[in-house]
């Protein structure tokens, strides 16, 4: 698979970002590496995103391109726990 950023993983992206989270949320980081670790959490945010965008584009692509019928949402379960 290509990607526009063949050093990009998402899976590490991700824990990355868990990691930022659970630093920042512990308080013992300063003002200054809180700034910093902010903004490489909004990096590594939109370089997930736009790598789940063009999943999302490509799973379209493959379904518009089959006699696969297309994709709906999951019903939303019931209030009595039943789902249809």
């Amino acid at each position: 698979m290509t990607r526009k950023n063949p050093k990009f993983n998402f899976e590490e992206a991700l824990a990355n970002l868990e990691s930022l989270v659970e630093a920042m949320e512990a308080g013992d980081l300063s003002l200054e590496e809180s700034l910093k670790a902010f903004e490489q959490g909004i990096k590594l945010t939109r370089e997930c995103q736009q790598m789940l965008d063009q999943a999302e584009q490509k799973v379209q692509l493959l379904l518009a391109n089959t006699d696969v019928p297309a994709a709906e949402p999951f019903a939303e379960d019931t209030a009595d726990g039943d789902s249809e």
